[in-house]
C-alpha cells in the first residue's frame, strides 16, 4: 500500500510541477471567491467517530470557491470548495481552524471518489475523496446545495447569484460505501472583496478537529501540496 500511495504522490507531485511553470502562484484553482459564514452542526443523534461531527456547535467558517482546471465561463469544470472551521479557545488554549477540501464529484459509490466536471455548482455534489480516520473507521465528507437553486460554477454567474442570498449547504458523511448521514448546515456569503488570491487551504498542516489522517492518504497528497505551497521563485 505505501509503495502504490508512494507512486501516485509522486506522479501528482510531476504534474503540478509541470502547472507550477504555467501557473507560478497556484498550479490549479488559480482564480476563486472568498466567502464567509457559519457551520452548524445540529443535534443529530448519529455517531461518525469524529468529535467536530458528532458534537452540536456553531462555529465560524471562511470558504474558496474556485474552478480547479479555469475553464471558461460557460464550459463544465471541476467545482472545487475550501472550507476553514475556526475552533475558539478554550481557557488558556489558542483558538485554532481546521480545512476542510472538497470537490465536484459524484455521491453514490463508487462515483463519489472521481472527480466530474459541472456547470452549475447547485446541482454538483463535493465530496473529500480521501476519508479521514475517525475513531470508528474510515469517514467521507460531503456537502449538497439547499438554496439558491441555479448556481452556476462560473465565478462571474456566482456573484450575481450570491450578491443578494447566501449559499446554503447540507453536510453529510458518510463510510467509504456507507449512506450519506446529514449532520449540519453551512451558509456562507460573498465577502465584499471578492476574488481572493492569496487565501490558502492545507488539509495536511490543519485536519480536521477530532480525526486523523490515514498514512497512505499523506503519501498521495504531501508531495503535491508541497509543491504548491511553495511561492514564486521559490527553489
Amino acid at each position: 500500500m505505501a509503495g502504490a500511495s508512494d507512486a501516485i504522490g509522486k506522479g501528482f507531485e510531476v504534474v503540478f510541477r509541470g502547472m507550477k511553470h504555467l501557473r507560478r502562484h497556484r498550479p490549479i484553482h488559480s482564480r476563486g471567491l472568498r466567502l464567509d459564514g457559519t457551520a452548524v452542526v445540529h443535534d443529530h443523534g448519529l455517531r461518525s467517530g469524529i468529535a467536530w461531527i458528532d458534537r452540536p456547535d456553531a462555529t465560524p467558517a471562511t470558504a474558496r470557491v474556485s474552478r480547479s482546471v479555469g475553464t471558461p465561463d460557460g464550459l463544465p469544470d471541476i467545482v472545487g470548495l475550501a472550507v476553514r472551521i475556526h475552533h475558539p479557545g478554550s481557557g488558556p488554549l489558542p483558538s485554532t481552524f481546521s480545512d476542510i477540501l472538497l470537490s465536484s464529484t459524484g455521491w453514490s459509490f463508487p462515483g463519489r471518489f472521481a472527480l466530474i466536471p459541472r456547470l452549475r455548482a447547485s446541482r454538483a455534489p463535493l465530496t473529500t475523496m480521501m476519508p479521514y480516520r475517525g475513531e470508528d473507521g474510515p469517514v467521507l465528507l460531503g456537502a449538497r446545495t439547499l438554496s439558491p437553486s441555479r448556481l452556476p460554477s462560473s465565478l462571474r454567474g456566482f456573484e450575481r447569484a450570491l450578491g443578494t442570498s447566501p449559499w446554503q449547504l447540507g453536510l453529510y458523511f458518510a463510510t467509504p460505501r456507507g449512506a450519506w448521514q446529514h449532520f449540519g448546515t453551512l451558509t456562507l456569503r460573498l465577502d465584499p472583496e471578492g476574488e481572493e488570491k492569496d487565501l490558502r487551504f492545507d488539509a495536511v498542516l490543519h485536519p480536521l478537529a477530532g480525526a486523523q489522517t490515514y498514512d497512505w492518504t499523506r503519501r498521495v497528497r504531501e508531495p503535491s501540496y508541497a509543491v504548491s505551497r511553495r511561492q514564486p521563485g521559490d527553489a
